[in-house]
């Protein structure tokens, strides 16, 4: 009877839980997304389905599903499972799973999977009650994070731990979830409400199921319209089509290189409020950083580098600080495009055929009989000069003439445009 009662109150539960909780995939079949592990043939589904998993740390930004993975594992494993939450457990609720997991382990020959949600919360005392479990074998842990593990993961136990990265859900996969979501509200929704969420997702699942349910709700019973989405999400559509998105990226990138940073903030804003992808935008300042500044600010890169990191661990909304910041010191910076320029004409120059040899005196004279070639003869090692340079030839005889980098006077490149110069001179700096 209290089996009968207890089934009946865990049914009435599931109904009355979240979407994104009613939608959670019981098998790595059912799983959204996250095809680089649990796709066909992939590292993470090879090992569950060969019962082979051994302890692991899922890190990903939130709504990327590692709580929904760890619970399709569960689904497909033959071991015991057990979860926990790091914002509640404590070291006593750790020590029972533990034991929990020996007796099992002992009088059935069955282990057992602790999946324990948001690890980094865990102190370092707490961690360390875990290990001894996990290095004998009691326990294959599985713990899940937002944060760096090697920053909030003690090292001991993420050493025994295999790391799997998740990464944000494509919209395709967004577009999937939400299919799925109407199927389950029993509901149909207009393709203007459904792009709409799925540009607004930012990879989320979660917050894309959260933003469904709110707006299947307001659209009752009718169609989920894009009205409701917009209640839903708290933002209004944003008209942001195919060549919207190729226009916005144009402009961008233009109005950097033309130094105007209001017009270039401008246009990050449009692209951030449209759903772009952070970090298709951080990618393009990257390579902006070299093509269109290079050595006039040799920090540009840094910064663009510094900004795409951000990114990937703080997220948005937080990350547009950091893509701001970015965007502004690459509008005002200095510009050149000559560190760009010489790669395009040496590589041109090396397709067109112009592969001359090697010059004797820089070729490797490591190798026991090199000398009697004459590779390495005549070579002058610059650190025995007192200025830490001295004239000799590198480029092959045939490009010996070639001068693929021609600095300008720009910024920081003004510099070196002036230590050349004075190289060529003879005038050693």
């Amino acid at each position: 009877m209290t089996d009968l009662f207890s089934a009946a109150a865990e049914d009435r539960l599931r109904s009355q839980a979240p979407l994104a909780a009613r939608l959670r995939p019981r098998t790595l079949d059912d799983v959204v997304g996250q095809t680089h592990l649990v796709g066909p043939g992939r590292p993470l589904r090879r090992l569950v389905e060969q019962d082979r998993l051994t302890s692991a740390i899922f890190w990903g930004p939130p709504g990327t599903g590692k709580t929904t993975l760890a619970l399709a594992v569960a689904g497909t494993t033959k071991r015991a499972f057990e979860q926990l939450s790091a914002v509640t457990a404590g070291v006593k609720d750790v020590r029972e799973v533990i034991e929990r997991a020996r007796q099992r382990l002992g009088e059935h020959g069955r282990g057992t999977i602790l999946f324990l949600d948001e690890i980094h919360r865990f102190s370092k005392a707490q961690q360390d009650a875990l290990l001894p479990a996990v290095e004998d074998g009691t326990l294959t842990l599985i713990g899940a994070t937002t944060e760096n593990p090697f920053f909030e993961v003690n090292p001991p136990l993420r050493s025994r731990s295999t790391l799997f990265r998740l990464e944000p859900l494509a919209k395709s996969d967004i577009e999937t979830l939400i299919h799925r979501g109407l199927q389950a509200e029993g509901r149909t929704a207009t393709p203007e409400a459904v792009a709409h969420l799925a540009d607004r997702a930012a990879g989320d699942g979660r917050q894309v199921l959260t933003a469904l349910e709110v707006a299947c709700a307001l659209a009752h019973p009718g169609d989920v319209l894009l009205e409701h989405v917009e209640s839903a999400l708290g933002t209004s559509a944003l008209r942001y089509g195919r060549d919207d998105h190729y226009d916005v990226v144009s402009a961008f990138i233009k109005s950097m290189r033309g130094s105007d940073p209001q017009a270039a903030v401008y246009y990050l804003a449009r692209m951030l409020e449209a759903g772009e992808d952070a970090r298709f935008v951080a990618r393009r300042m990257i390579i902006f950083a070299s093509e269109d500044i290079g050595m006039a600010d040799p920090q540009a890169l840094l910064v663009a580098v510094a900004a795409s990191q951000a990114v990937e661990h703080v997220g948005l909304p937080e990350a547009q600080l950091n893509l701001s910041q970015a965007v502004i010191h690459l509008a005002t910076a200095p510009k050149s495009n000559r560190a760009a320029l010489a790669i395009w004409n040496a590589r041109s120059d090396v397709q067109s055929g112009a592969i001359g040899e090697v010059p004797p005196h820089l070729r490797d004279a490591h190798y026991q009989g090199a000398k009697s070639l004459g590779h390495g003869v005549g070579y002058d090692y610059p650190h025995d000069h007192p200025d830490g340079w001295v004239e000799q030839q590198y480029l092959p005889t045939e490009q010996a003439d070639k001068r693929y980098y021609v600095p300008t006077d720009h910024g920081a490149e003004a510099a070196v445009a002036d230590r050349m110069r004075r190289r060529q001179e003879g005038d050693t700096p």
